[in-house]
């Protein structure tokens, strides 16, 4: 099995109660990853996740309990860094496909580094780019046998 780039905005609904179907799901998706050894996120996930979850929800994480989540991901995932040739390959696309360059930064970090499917609801559900599939966990045809425990 392949792994898989979980997006910022997947791990932050995890946190969020204003939509507890979301927050369900998003857990159950972030949870079998985990168990299956797939999981991968980028240092500018991590990043924007404990900005989001410290100053962004309605009910915002303490200072200790954010870093000891970015911790806990940092430990069980794969994380990717974002290098100068990512940066570039961002650009490019941002420029190719009319993506914000933050987007572009996850797309390019996942393709360099040979991840064939991005986590997001920042995207058009099973779009592919260039190699990289984007899966919407909250789509109606998101397919959860894609997280099976091997």
């Amino acid at each position: 099995m392949s792994d898989i780039l979980v997006d910022t905005n997947v791990l932050v609904y995890s946190f969020d109660p204003r939509d507890v179907e979301k927050q369900n799901r998003a857990r159950e998706v972030i949870e079998r990853l985990l168990a299956s050894d797939r999981a991968v996120v980028s240092v500018q996930c991590l990043t924007e996740f404990f900005r989001t979850v410290r100053w962004r929800l309605p009910e915002p994480l303490s200072p200790g309990d954010a870093l000891a989540q970015v911790t806990r991901l940092s430990l069980a995932c794969r994380v990717l860094d974002i290098t100068t040739a990512a940066v570039l390959e961002a650009c490019r696309a941002a420029n190719d496909y009319q993506m914000a360059i933050w987007d572009a930064l996850i797309w390019s970090v996942a393709r360099l580094s040979g991840i064939p499917y991005v986590l997001t609801e920042d995207a058009e559900h099973d779009r592919v780019l260039e190699g990289v599939r984007y899966l919407n966990p909250f789509h109606s045809d998101f397919d959860m046998s894609l997280l099976r425990v091997t």
